[in-house]
């Protein structure tokens, strides 16, 4: 009887640990299965619009090539969420300030998603030295009246640097006749892009066979375009209480060197930091102000 009880205690165990088995397998397999479900989900590709224009000038997306020129850099960028979430915070802050200057300039609205191509609306320096939100070199920039000299780098200052961008690509498009080209020149320079056009017999940006970066700069343009006016219904969904406001300031007018502008913070209520954060074109620990000039500061109102 013992050995009859022993059989039959074994027997039901055995059963047990294999339902047991086959629960956790089918627990599993559900686990990688909802896996597959949300990777397919997570990776979905974003559709290509059925047309689009830069500047009021429209894209030829009925040619496959260029199509796929733009489906290239819209994938590329559409899987970054983490950059592209930290553009739309940023541009809360730098579109009222950059949209004014290119609207009195008579330059294109779209442009500004040109300096988010250029450096995602940050005071970046490239690996050539290409420096600010519109990337001017230290050789260039004062051609475009700003001021680059020990204390003061205007290529960091928005306003300023927006004015100087507005003043090539006005310059540009005279020569040009495209807005499109204009853009084009602004990577590669009005004499790199007339020395393909002389080559190859067209002004047209999408007819032309450009250095690669320059192949792809429109379509990066393009695309920030795209993301940044229908990131919502692509699913990036930032409420404004998350978006980077604008500070509260004041300005003050300086007509006289500065020799220590730690001291100048202090004595104006608020940090070095805060003023440098405010004022990323002062490159120094001191504002040298030539006879007859002035600058305006920004201060935490």
């Amino acid at each position: 009887m013992k050995n009859l009880t022993l059989a039959v205690l074994i027997f039901f165990a055995g059963v047990g640990a294999c339902f047991s088995v086959m629960a956790l397998l089918s627990f599993k397999n559900g686990n990688e299965q909802d896996e597959k479900i949300a990777s397919a989900q997570l990776y979905k590709a974003p559709a290509l619009p059925e047309s689009m224009s830069f500047a009021g000038e429209m894209v030829p997306l009925e040619r496959w090539e260029i199509k796929e020129q733009l489906d290239r850099e819209l994938t590329y960028n559409f899987f970054q969420p983490q950059n592209l979430v930290y553009i739309l915070k940023l541009s809360e802050r730098f579109f009222p300030e950059i949209e004014p200057i290119l609207q009195k300039n008579n330059v294109p609205d779209d442009f500004k998603y040109l300096c988010v191509a250029e450096s995602n609306l940050q005071n970046l320096i490239s690996k050539v030295g290409a420096t600010g939100f519109w990337q001017f070199m230290s050789g260039t920039a004062p051609g475009y009246n700003l001021e680059v000299s020990g204390t003061v780098d205007e290529r960091y200052h928005v306003s300023k640097s927006t004015e100087a961008a507005c003043k090539y690509l006005k310059q540009a498009y005279n020569r040009f006749g495209s807005w499109t080209a204009a853009a084009a020149s602004y990577n590669c320079g009005m004499g790199g892009y007339n020395k393909r056009v002389t080559q190859q017999g067209s002004k047209n940006y999408y007819d032309l066979v450009l250095p690669e970066e320059t192949n792809r700069y429109i379509f990066r343009i393009l695309t920030f375009k795209y993301l940044l006016e229908n990131a919502a219904t692509l699913g990036y969904d930032i409420s404004e209480s998350y978006r980077y406001q604008k500070p509260a300031t004041k300005t003050v007018a300086v007509s006289q060197t500065i020799p220590n502008l730690v001291t100048f913070a202090r004595n104006n209520g608020t940090s070095n930091k805060v003023l440098k954060t405010l004022n990323p074109w002062l490159r120094a620990h001191s504002l040298t102000v030539k006879a007859g000039h002035q600058y305006t500061l920004l201060l935490p109102q």
